[in-house]
This record gives C-alpha cells, sequence and structure tokens, in this order.
C-alpha cells in the first residue's frame, strides 16, 4: 500500500509567494498537482515563481495585490476564482519582522511602529482569511492555513510586536474555525521557526547562524521545502480532522532556546 498527496483538481492561492516560504509552498503545491494562484505585491516575484511552475509543467498565474487593502483582497480571490475556476485551499504567507530586523526594547516602540508591523502580520492575515472565508462559504467548504512563527511560543524579548501579531493569528484560526467549521471550512495554523530564507541568509552572518542552530535540539534550521511539505500535507484529506489546531515546526527551539531574540 503506498499513501500519496494529491492535490490535482484543486485551486490554492499563495498570498506572499514570491520568495522564500511562500515561493517554495506555491511550488510544492504545484507539484502535488493543484492550480496555484501566486500572490505577492511585487509583480515581478509573482511572475518569475509562476514562470518556475508552468516551465516545470504545472499551472499558476499571479494575482499581484497589496493584501493590506480590503478592496485588493478581493479582487485577488476573485481573480483566482475567475481564471482558475474556483478556490479550495488557501495559505496566508505575508508577514514582516521589524524592518532590517530592528529589533529593540519593548519601550522604544511608539505607535507607527506598532501600526507598521501589526498591519503587515495580524491586519493582512484577517483581511486575507475574510475573503477566502466568503469564498468558500459560496463554494462548500476548503481549507485556510496561516503561517505565523515559532516566537509565539516563548517570550520574545526585543521582538515584541511582531510575537504578538503573531500569536494574535493563532487566536484567530481558533476562532475562525469554530465559526466556519459548520461551511466545512479547516483553518490551521502552520508556526515556522527560523528559516534559512534568503532574506535570513542575507541578515545573519556565520555566528548568529551557528548560535541558532546549537539552540535547537535538532542541531539545524528549518528549510523551505520542509514548511512546503507540511502546508501539503495539513491542506490534504489526510488531515481533514484536523481544524483551529497550531502546529510548530522549529527543530524543537521552543524546548530549549532562551536566548533573547536580539541574539539570535
Amino acid at each position: 500500500m503506498s499513501i500519496t498527496i494529491d492535490h490535482a483538481g484543486k485551486v490554492a492561492l499563495v498570498t506572499g509567494a514570491g520568495a522564500g516560504i511562500g515561493r517554495e509552498v506555491a511550488r510544492w503545491f504545484a507539484e502535488a498537482g493543484a492550480a496555484v494562484a501566486v500572490n505577492d505585491i511585487r509583480a515581478e516575484h509573482a511572475a518569475a515563481v509562476v514562470n518556475e511552475i508552468t516551465a516545470a509543467g504545472g499551472t499558476a498565474i499571479a494575482v499581484v495585490a497589496d493584501c493590506r487593502d480590503d478592496d485588493a483582497v478581493d479582487t485577488m480571490v476573485a481573480s483566482t476564482i475567475e481564471q482558475l475556476g474556483g478556490l479550495d485551499i488557501a495559505v496566508n504567507n505575508i508577514g514582516m519582522l521589524p524592518p532590517g530586523r530592528g529589533l529593540k526594547p519593548f519601550v522604544e516602540y511608539r505607535g507607527d511602529d506598532w501600526r507598521d508591523i501589526t498591519d503587515q502580520n495580524l491586519t493582512v492575515a484577517a483581511l486575507c482569511g475574510r475573503a477566502e472565508a466568503e469564498a468558500m462559504q459560496a463554494s462548500g467548504g476548503g481549507v485556510i492555513l496561516f503561517v505565523t512563527s515559532g516566537e509565539t511560543t516563548r517570550p520574545s524579548p526585543y521582538n515584541s510586536i511582531y510575537a504578538a501579531a503573531k500569536a494574535a493569528i493563532n487566536h484567530l484560526v481558533t476562532s475562525m474555525a469554530v465559526e466556519l467549521g459548520p461551511d466545512e471550512i479547516r483553518v490551521l495554523a502552520m508556526a515556522p521557526g527560523t528559516t534559512l530564507t534568503e532574506s535570513v541568509a542575507a541578515a545573519f552572518d556565520e555566528d548568529r547562524v551557528d548560535q541558532i542552530v546549537a539552540s535547537t535540539p535538532l542541531r539545524r534550521m528549518v528549510e523551505h521545502d520542509e514548511l512546503a511539505r507540511l502546508a501539503v500535507f495539513l491542506t490534504s484529506d489526510l488531515a481533514r480532522c484536523m481544524t483551529g489546531q497550531f502546529i510548530l515546526a522549529d527543530a524543537g527551539a521552543f524546548l530549549s532556546r532562551t536566548r533573547p531574540a536580539n541574539q539570535i
């Protein structure tokens, strides 16, 4: 007996898919047979991922949108449905750390910091989830997966706004799951640990990477494709009994990491 995950005939929308984790998630959904709507605020990045997928024989379209805007989100979802024929899976991956990882003590954050980082994490997630859920209610169900953060599992000194916004998404998932369950919509959160994305590789020197690796029981960082494979599984029928859950994928960092965020 063999078990495979087949998303053939499904339509998946991945936000923030122009690079990093989102790009890998989009590629893996296409590999699993789904038609993929690739969202990014940067048209050239979305187009590049679409080209990768179609060159490999998959189906994909670019849906460029600034997901901080209600109308843009509605247009993104409507375009996905119009061009690909529906919406079965949504992976909400947009999020940002303080600009340039400008981590600082809680007392130094000001209103503009809170509004900016909250908007680009919690608010974006909520706006996308609302539009996706509305579309899935109309079509008979689906799965919405939010990408949050391992920083929500422990104190996050010097990174309080980001961690608080991501933790709020985890709670939002539970509320959405209860409301939307009767509509056959599953809602989940996937929380990566420090992942070796392009931006992380550019921002962290070798010593900092070594510190992160040493702080995890598995002595490693998380890879893009591991998160993509988890997303493909969680949104498949193999996980159809799961909703309202927070799935941590951090190489065990939550078990042992104690250094402040500005040191790791």
